[in-house]
């Protein structure tokens, strides 16, 4: 076996390594946060079937379909139909002794196949499948929705499965209105189903809710999704079961050793593609360290955000010194794995209050999309106010777009700019729909990372290179492409301004604040930022919004 022929982890620690060793005004020492972020990569040989298991190992993949079927689905029908098409050209792609199950979710659910009442999965074979597609085709709506019975039912078929991919694949057009009819509340099965299976649930229709789906994944360490229109289910069914049967690595654990005394592990979570807290599990018996579950890998990287304190007291200053160790450990491997050494958390305590302030831009870069996302819920929000919201709802939406921009996301920017009446007004259009704020409440949750980290003052094993983030389906994050991507109006309507435009001029119809030239702009600072006139926030100089509590155009007014 070549090195080529090796799935590989790699794993690069980025930082900031310094933290204030100066005590407060009253002489004591707080606890001081050193945040860190992983980059975690996995890269399998090139052109294998990662999912083919290995002689003898049994299947790879049990994947469980639920299709909604509750009485919604029928208004109108095309939505029952997509659901037929992508589950049926789902069972289609799984392969040779592939467990699968399909299930019908009303107020309860119910196996339809391999039949009512079963107990075990169904074995993907030709006339297994058939009969599968023959029982989708039949498949009928009446009743609710109780989305925590589904996944209920979907638990206690994979209990006992042995594949190491357990995944379920979840599409509803509602919004569990009927989960007290089940005999456990959603919260209740989530907390059951946590650690047995990955789910990615779907939306389709008018009327699902995104942070509905987005609690689902979020548990269950899948993705939330939703299609525009109802043809458009077949193929991404088609990509993301093409995604699982690519899975290079089915679990993959962050192990984390505190080796410096006071140091503590306060959280763990995933930043990118999408945010996920992670939970700790024992790492073994005695020591101090945890592990963090990590489920189905393709070709792709995920960033992770650490957040340890530590105590200054009676250490140097000056000098770096290990906080933790970081350690990828993949149980029951199949294939030939390589995996990283050990990484260090560093830190330097340090009198200088400058270097103490300093953040690490992928920490920053994910506190700019926690910012980016709450505005677009505060939009939201204002907007179901009606007229008596529209001003706050336009504020929070040129916010919205101020932090899209500073991200450099053209996909958010994109989505946001079809809720935006006209690009560069800030302003929220006409005539939205309540399912137009889903599908941009699901694209805020959606991250990236930048195309570089700077290496500036990372602190060692900062990430230098760039950092392409691919999905277990092999697109980008595993994401449609930007959707702002042709949208009549926009700038080049893709988002970006023509090649030729003066990076100064807001656009047409605009006039500079203050009654000023178009394309004038606020005085740049020393360090390379902008001040907001109003509410005095700090911003990169290109900026066209405030980024702040105001959310304000900086660079022209709408005329």
């Amino acid at each position: 076996m070549t090195v080529a022929e090796e799935t590989e982890v790699t794993l690069e620690v980025g930082q900031r390594t310094e933290l204030p060793a100066l005590p407060d005004p009253a002489g004591h020492h707080p606890e001081r946060e050193m945040h860190a972020i992983l980059e975690i990569g996995v890269r399998g040989p090139s052109g294998a079937r990662h999912a083919t298991p290995a002689p003898g190992t049994g299947p790879a993949l049990a994947e469980v379909l639920i299709v909604d079927t509750s009485r919604s689905m029928l208004h109108p029908p095309a939505k029952l139909h997509a659901a037929k098409d992508a589950t049926a050209a789902a069972v289609r792609m799984l392969p040779f002794g592939t467990s699968f199950a399909v299930l019908a979710g009303r107020f309860d659910a119910t196996v339809v196949h391999p039949g009512p009442g079963s107990q075990v999965l169904a074995v993907a074979r030709p006339g297994e499948r058939e009969a599968a597609e023959r029982a989708v085709r039949l498949l009928d709506a009446d009743g609710g929705t109780a989305i925590g019975a589904w996944l209920d039912l979907a638990r206690r078929l994979l209990k006992d499965q042995p594949a190491p991919v357990k995944h379920v694949l979840l599409l509803t057009d509602g919004r569990n209105e009927h989960d007290h009819r089940s005999h456990r509340p959603l919260e209740t099965v989530l907390d059951a189903c946590a650690g047995q299976f990955v789910c990615d649930a779907w939306g389709i229709g008018d009327d699902w809710d995104a942070e509905l789906l987005l609690a689902i994944t979020r548990r269950l360490h899948g993705r939330a999704r939703a299609v525009r229109r109802e043809s458009e289910l077949t193929a991404a069914y088609e990509e993301l079961i093409a995604g699982l049967l690519g899975t290079a690595v089915p679990e993959l654990r962050i192990r984390l050793t505190p080796t410096s005394p006071g140091t503590v592990i306060r959280q763990v979570k995933q930043v990118v593609p999408n945010e996920q807290e992670l939970r700790p599990v024992p790492a073994g018996p005695g020591g101090r360290a945890a592990e963090y579950v990590t489920r189905a890998w393709g070709d792709e990287v995920r960033h992770f955000q650490v957040v340890l304190t530590a105590d200054p007291t009676g250490r140097e200053s000056g000098e770096e010194l290990q906080l933790a160790a970081v350690e990828i450990v993949v149980p029951g491997v199949r294939r030939p794995l390589r995996l990283p050494p050990p990484r260090p958390i560093l830190v330097r305590w340090t009198d200088d209050p400058l270097d103490a302030s300093r953040q690490h831009p992928g920490v920053r870069r994910h506190e700019v999309y926690q910012r980016a996302s709450a505005a677009v819920a505060q939009a939201y929000r204002a907007w179901l106010r009606g007229a008596d919201g529209r001003e706050a709802a336009d504020r929070a939406l040129a916010r919205a777009l101020a932090l899209a921009a500073e991200l450099g996301d053209a996909q958010l920017l994109g989505a946001l700019r079809l809720i935006e009446s006209a690009p560069g007004t800030g302003r929220i259009r006409p005539g939205l729909k309540d399912v137009d704020w889903q599908h941009l409440i699901l694209s805020s949750a959606l991250t990236t990372p930048p195309e570089r980290f700077p290496e500036e003052g990372g602190g060692r094993g900062s990430p230098g290179r760039a950092a392409g983030v691919r999905g277990p389906a092999g697109s980008a994050a595993g994401m449609p492409e930007p959707v702002g991507a042709g949208v009549p109006g926009s700038r080049d309507e893709g988002g970006a301004a023509p090649a030729d435009a003066d990076p100064g001029d807001p656009g047409p119809g605009h006039a500079a604040p203050g009654g000023g030239a178009p394309g004038s702009a606020l005085p740049v600072r020393p360090d390379g930022l902008i001040e907001c006139p109003d509410c005095r926030w700090l911003g990169p100089a290109g900026s066209l919004y405030c980024g702040g509590d105001c959310g304000r155009l900086l660079r022209g007014a709408p005329a």
